[in-house]
């Protein structure tokens, strides 16, 4: 069982009460009463003597009442320590670690494709739904920045981070773009980009164009200011949250207002 501060302040018999009371949280959904918990006890304790408990384990931060005469619920701390000290791990399959190792095995360089593939492993292994978030881009060191014609009124911006993710932005470039105005402006890029981040970039973008003005191609000026605008802070730059197996969740779900329950959950992560 892993230390925890909390975990090691608790007593055997606040131990068990606080596990149960998660366990029973997480198979309903709902909050958790004494007399609920009485019953399950290891021990023979009367409702009094859980309640006392629930109160200290809710002074502690583990527990909340959601309302005064309901039970109670385990609060974000007390979700984490029940993951960290009392989740039971138990060995992957043979099956299992082939899947996972096949899904590892892509010599592919983008980081978000791997995640989402990783999503869809950890769904079809667990038979339940799997969260991943993928790192915040911005923040990463950039390796590599291109421009790339596809016609006359489409191009696409390649960023590689040093990480080994890449993304592709489509988007529309200036009026009058040449493959030699796009080179120019990735040359003029990738001078100042390379170990910076996305938010670095621009900064330090800004500051070059205003020394070295006079030596830039008007239509080079235009593609730069063009793909600053494609890594704003409205871009890929923030985190991502994939979701997959949410079928597995629905078809679980037994009632109506369950199925509901599930569906109101994918459409607040959405």
């Amino acid at each position: 069982m892993a230390g925890s501060p909390l975990l090691e302040e608790l007593n055997e018999r606040s131990r068990e009460v606080f596990r149960r009371l998660v366990e029973a949280y997480l198979e309903t959904g709902e909050p958790v009463g004494s007399r609920t918990l009485t019953r399950a006890m290891t021990e023979k304790v009367s409702a009094a003597t859980v309640r006392n408990v629930m109160q200290d384990l809710e002074l502690m931060g583990l527990l909340n009442a959601p309302h005064v005469s309901a039970g109670r619920v385990p609060t974000q701390t007390g979700l984490r320590m029940f993951v960290d000290g009392f989740l039971e791990v138990t060995d992957l399959t043979q099956d299992d670690r082939a899947k996972i190792d096949a899904t590892l095995s892509s010599n592919s360089a983008d980081v978000g494709g791997l995640m989402d593939r990783v999503g869809s492993a950890l769904s079809g292994i667990t038979s339940g739904a799997s969260l991943v978030l993928t790192p915040k881009q911005d923040e990463a060191p950039i390796s590599h920045i291109e421009f790339v014609p596809l016609g006359t009124d489409r191009a696409m911006a390649v960023i590689v981070f040093s990480d080994g993710h890449v993304e592709n932005r489509l988007f529309a470039p200036p009026p009058g773009q040449t493959p030699s105005s796009m080179r120019e402006a990735a040359n003029f890029v990738n001078a100042v980009a390379e170990g910076r981040s996305i938010g670095e970039l621009r900064e330090a973008i800004g500051r070059e164009i205003e020394a070295r003005r006079a030596e830039l191609d008007g239509l080079a000026q235009a593609m730069i200011d063009a793909g600053q605008a494609l890594w704003s802070d409205e871009g890929d730059s923030h985190e991502r949250l994939i979701v997959r197996g949410r079928a597995n969740l629905i078809e679980a779900g037994g009632e109506p207002a369950d199925v509901e329950r599930v569906r109101q959950l994918f459409d607040d992560l959405e």
